[in-house]
Formats: C-alpha cells, sequence, structure tokens
C-alpha cells in the first residue's frame, strides 16, 4: 500500500534525516498515481524492476507486487539505511551509491542489469537526463519514470521546436518516447516547483553505435544554428544549407552514416 505524506514524514523522522535538495528528493504521496506509475512498467513476475531513488520505499512496494525482483540504487545514507530496515523481502537488492558512477557511465551493477531490466522510478530530477540516455544505450528495453515537465517536453520534441536537442534525438533514435500523463506538484512532498510527467520509453535503437552517434549530434548542435556546410563537409544528396535544429532524427542518422568515418574524421568534421 502506498504511503501517505504523514506515514513519509514519520519514517524521515525515524531515520533523523529530511528530504535533502541536492539529491532531488521529493517523495510521491498520492496513492493513486504511485500505482499509475508502476503499472506503467509493465512488470510480471519474470521481470527485474530497475528503480533510482526509491526513497522511503513507497514505488518500491508496487513493485514488489509486480516484478519478481526489484534492485533500487540509493545515494542518501540515511535513506539507505531506512530501507534496510524496512525491507525485508528476500526479492529485494538495495545498492547504496550513485545510479552513474559519472555523467556517461552507469554504475557497474545497473549496467550488469540493464539489459535484462526494466526501469520503474521517480526520478531524481539531477541525474534524469543522462540516466534515460545511458540506459538507452546500455539495454535496458522499457524505461518508466516520472521527471519534470521541461525534460519530459524535451525527450518528445520535434525539429524546428526551441527545445530540440541532443536528449530529443538520442532518446528518439533509441527508442519510442511516450508521455503518458501531466502530474501535479500536490501528488509530491516536498512539492516541487514544477510540474512532472510520466513518461514510458520502449528501446527500439535505431543506431549502432550510440556513443559515437551522441558526440556527432551533440557537437552538430553546439552550432545548431549554423548551416551545414559551415560544421561539417556536407555529403552529395544532403542539403548543405539546413540547420542541425531542422533534421529529423532520420536525417542525422543518415548524416551520421556518412560523416562519420571514424573518430578523427569525425572530430575533423564536426568543427572541433
Amino acid at each position: 500500500m502506498a504511503q501517505t505524506k504523514n506515514q513519509i514524514r514519520e519514517l524521515l523522522e525515524r531515520a533523523r534525516t529530511r528530504p535533502k535538495h541536492r539529491f532531488g528528493q521529493n517523495f510521491m504521496v498520492d496513492g493513486n498515481l504511485t500505482r499509475v506509475v508502476a503499472d506503467a512498467g509493465e512488470l510480471t513476475p519474470d521481470d527485474t524492476a530497475l528503480e533510482v531513488g526509491p526513497g522511503t520505499g513507497t514505488l518500491t512496494d508496487e513493485l514488489l507486487e509486480r516484478a519478481g525482483k526489484v534492485v533500487a540504487f540509493e545515494i542518501d545514507r540515511d535513506l539507505a539505511t531506512l530501507l534496510r530496515t524496512r525491507m525485508d523481502d528476500p526479492r529485494f537488492e538495495l545498492i547504496e551509491g550513485d545510479a552513474l558512477s559519472n555523467k556517461h557511465t552507469l554504475h557497474p551493477r545497473l549496467a550488469e542489469l540493464a539489459p535484462a531490466g526494466k526501469l520503474v522510478a521517480n526520478l531524481p530530477y539531477n541525474i534524469a537526463s543522462p540516466l534515460i540516455i545511458e540506459l538507452l544505450a546500455g539495454g535496458c528495453g522499457l524505461l518508466a519514470f516520472t521527471v519534470q515537465k521541461e525534460v519530459a517536453d524535451r525527450l518528445s520534441a520535434g525539429p524546428g521546436s526551441k527545445i530540440y536537442g541532443p536528449l530529443s534525438v538520442m532518446a528518439q533514435a533509441l527508442g519510442s518516447v511516450e508521455v503518458m500523463r501531466t502530474l501535479p506538484a500536490s501528488a509530491f512532498w516536498p512539492p516541487p516547483k514544477i510540474v512532472s510527467s510520466l513518461v514510458r520509453i520502449r528501446r527500439s535503437p535505431r543506431v549502432e553505435d550510440a556513443a559515437g552517434f551522441g558526440v556527432f549530434v551533440g557537437r552538430l548542435f553546439q552550432q545548431r544554428r549554423k548551416m551545414l556546410r559551415a560544421i561539417i563537409n556536407v555529403p552529395a544528396g544532403f542539403d548543405e544549407t539546413v540547420r542541425p535544429e531542422r533534421l529529423s532524427v532520420d536525417e542525422l542518422i543518415a548524416l551520421h552514416g556518412f560523416v562519420a568515418v571514424d573518430d578523427d574524421t569525425r572530430e575533423n568534421r564536426a568543427g572541433q
């Protein structure tokens, strides 16, 4: 059963801790929405659910009702201690530490589990964007998560939009993005100053070299308003006057296939 705001506050008080802004901690207190998030993961008893930022375990409880195993990553030492006290299910595994070893590298245990796991989480806002892309690149088949609406909008943005950029391109090159619903600030405690969205991404990669494609896209979008001919040697068949921000994901993938012959070529032709 999902935890109420009072129950979460009591758990935190007993653990002698409080929500920490530096970890992006906002705890979901709407039981119905907690179940909606859990259901979005389409979990079965054969699945391993991957949770990042389990907090006091309110979503974790729902995941354990649906999945065969839950592996949670918690960076906050106080909350990790709380979870060890609360959770006595042998199907629950807690990893105390950051889900990202660095901005572009998953925690080794998360990298190991990603290809066979499903992410279902209320993601900490401060690591959401890089974590999503690294999980998709690492083979995670389905991601269902809450994130600030601004990030959800960027994930689903199309060419020509002011918010269309590397995050949009990478997410859509690696999967199909579905923004499922908006979640009000009142669904969380403390209530964040922003609105959140529930997003689901099903992995369906269209690029083999995700890392190389990410470098290529990042460098193009550093000069997003310049014509292509000012940034790279434009192959025949491509409009050299178009700007990167106007190129679709498919067009960027095709362009990368022509331009990214090797690492040296990619560096030289991307204007670095």
